[in-house]
């Protein structure tokens, strides 16, 4: 017997799938999350400026991070690093990146800039089995399988932090680090003045006067004592010449010698 309509419905089963594969070409592929990228040159959130040198506002940075539980690495002085570790599940495991670089200002000499990223690392804990055979030469060719399970934290994301109140609430703890942690404040140039001391007042004060001293090796104190000894012999002679001469020129005016003048002063008197 014929039935005439089993034709057509046979060519509409052909014709489903090919709509089908039609409909699933034609949808459009999603857009890289990149291309939204503006690259503006309007302000930042990503940057924020400080009446402070960048030096001093790394310094901030740094005891901001740490007062929050951040872990910082070797710093810079223009640069800090610092992680954070969080476990929302026992599963899952996240590591938050906080990377910080200042720079100088742009206007005046005691100006930064303070540019922040954190990146958000995201793992999970991933199970995996792995199975071994063992043949037994008593029973022949019969293999026993061998399971192990062995668990490992597996990266599954990894996103920078977008724009928002996480940073503000940074830049805000920042500032108030820069403004309760004691800074030196530079002097200028046109008010430091120097004035030279009077060479006399350096001469003859006692108190701006050093005193010497002397720390004399046992060759030294040797050497010093024979010194001492010749000054006092050539002492001795030149009094002893000294009493001869006067004893010369007492006897050549009186006449008389002495009684306390030696007998070769008085052998010279005429």
């Amino acid at each position: 017997m014929y039935i005439p309509f089993v034709r057509p419905l046979s060519r509409l089963s052909l014709a489903l799938p090919l709509l089908i594969l039609a409909a699933c070409g034609g949808k459009a592929a999603p857009t890289p999350s990149y291309q939204a990228e503006m690259f503006s040159t309007s302000t930042s959130p990503f940057a924020h400026n400080y009446d402070a040198t960048s030096q001093e506002t790394c310094e901030a940075s740094r005891r901001a991070l740490l007062s929050q539980g951040y872990m910082t690495t070797m710093t810079q002085p223009d640069t800090v690093d610092a992680t954070k570790n969080f476990q929302p599940t026992p599963d899952t495991h996240v590591v938050v990146s906080f990377h910080v670089v200042c720079t100088a200002g742009e206007n005046a000499s005691n100006t930064s800039i303070a540019y922040v990223n954190a990146v958000q690392d995201g793992y999970t804990l991933k199970k995996s089995d792995t199975s071994a055979s063992v043949g037994l030469s008593v029973l022949g060719s019969l293999s026993l399988p061998i399971r192990s399970n062995s668990d490992s934290m597996v990266k599954i994301s990894s996103e920078t932090v977008p724009a928002g109140k996480f940073y503000d609430r940074f830049f805000s703890l920042v500032g108030h680090y820069l403004h309760t942690v004691p800074r030196s404040s530079p002097i200028p140039g046109e008010n430091v003045s120097s004035q030279a001391l009077a060479p006399s007042l350096i001469l003859n004060s006692p108190e701006l006067t050093p005193t010497p001293i002397v720390v004399q090796t046992p060759a030294a104190s040797s050497a010093a004592r024979a010194v001492v000894a010749s000054a006092a012999s050539a002492a001795t002679a030149a009094s002893a010449v000294s009493a001869a001469s006067a004893t010369a020129v007492t006897t050549a005016v009186t006449g008389a010698v002495p009684a306390s003048a030696p007998a070769a002063a008085s052998a010279t008197t005429p």
